[in-house]
């Protein structure tokens, strides 16, 4: 059995698909993907934070404080179109003249007066994943109602100190119990089994093909039963070459990634992966290997039985397909809601 271990590992590594699919991929080619992936989530987010929105307000004149307050702000510009009323406010952003409009009602003074709720309307698209008008419109409305009730509470003889205490009777102030280590660890559980998983399959996949359908193409796997070898060992040779490049190949990628976040961390001080890449100790990623076995053999012998099965290199790929589909399928149950993992 180690005969053939050994025999197809050193065939393997003189592959240069294998080295690319099982060393090159998770070193090099997973992080460039993984820093390219981050570094354009997080310059759409800052972009999206500087964008400056144009807008236009009907009926400004019933709350001129809101008015001045939205003309100071930075993320806002006004527009101010020709003709703009509260039926083709929402003709104007489709047409892309004005990115917001604001539509006050002229009884807006008399309904606070009145001690009542005047409806404002905000017309936007709310297409965009990223689109954050509507919450920056709240945000300045809060700081008006704010305002407004301070200025209502005093005209009725109420004192600013005692203010607080009717707009916010009960302040809530939390107390977590769980340490930062479990904090951390809830939240990237549910990322590593996404970067684990498919990468342990991955990292499988090819030098299953290889081992199994691609010795059929060869004819080499002939040869290979001639020689007085019992099978049973062959096909334990053939599954610890496999599960070996998965593992390979999963613990590559992420002490790969880790290199580069912690260099990242350190060139760049970001605290947050600091903080978080302390948190993990040798430990910590035994446990990680540990629980990654049982599933690297699970992939690896479903892998080897699909390509003995297989006839060709190409049919073998055409079986395995399906295989890459079904394996988000229990990391997607393990996010979802109330299901604790025992």
């Amino acid at each position: 059995m180690w005969l053939v271990y050994r025999k197809e590992l050193l065939e393997l590594v003189r592959d240069r698909k294998t080295l690319f699919f099982v060393i090159a991929l998770p070193l090099i080619v997973f992080p460039i993907l993984f820093g390219i992936m981050g570094m354009t989530m997080a310059k759409a987010q800052l972009k999206e934070e500087q964008k400056v929105h144009r807008y236009a307000i009907v009926g400004g004149q019933y709350a001129p404080q809101f008015v001045e307050k939205l003309f100071y702000h930075k993320s806002f510009t006004q527009v101010k179109p020709l003709q703009i009323t509260a039926q083709n406010a929402a003709s104007l952003v489709k047409q892309g003249q004005i990115d917001v409009a604001i539509i006050i009602g002229p009884d807006h003074q008399q309904q606070l007066s009145d001690s009542q709720q005047s409806q404002w309307q905000v017309v936007f698209n709310d297409a965009q994943l990223t689109n954050r008008i509507f919450d920056r419109i709240k945000a300045l409305v809060n700081e008006h109602n704010i305002a407004h009730r301070q200025s209502r509470l005093l005209a009725l003889g109420v004192d600013e100190s005692r203010q607080a205490g009717l707009i916010k009777p009960i302040v809530l102030t939390k107390v977590d119990t769980a340490d930062k280590r479990e904090n951390i660890g809830e939240k990237l559980g549910g990322i590593i089994p996404y970067i684990l998983i498919p990468l342990c399959l991955v990292g499988a996949v090819y030098p299953a093909i290889d081992l199994g359908a691609g010795e059929k193409e060869r004819g080499t796997l002939e040869t290979l039963l001639l020689t007085p070898i019992p099978r049973t060992y062959l096909v334990l040779g053939k599954f610890l070459t496999i599960l070996t490049t998965a593992i390979l190949s999963a613990l590559l990628t992420v002490s790969s990634m880790g290199f580069w976040v912690a260099l990242l961390g350190s060139v760049m001080n970001m605290q947050v992966i600091k903080v978080a890449f302390g948190t993990i100790g040798l430990f910590d990623l035994l446990l990680i290997l540990s629980l990654l076995m049982p599933l690297a053999c699970i992939f690896s012998s479903l892998l080897l039985a699909i390509s003995i099965y297989a006839r060709t290199f190409k049919e073998a790929q055409n079986y395995m397909t399906p295989l890459n589909m079904l394996v988000f399928i229990p990391i997607v149950g393990a996010l979802v809601p109330g299901v604790t993992l025992g």
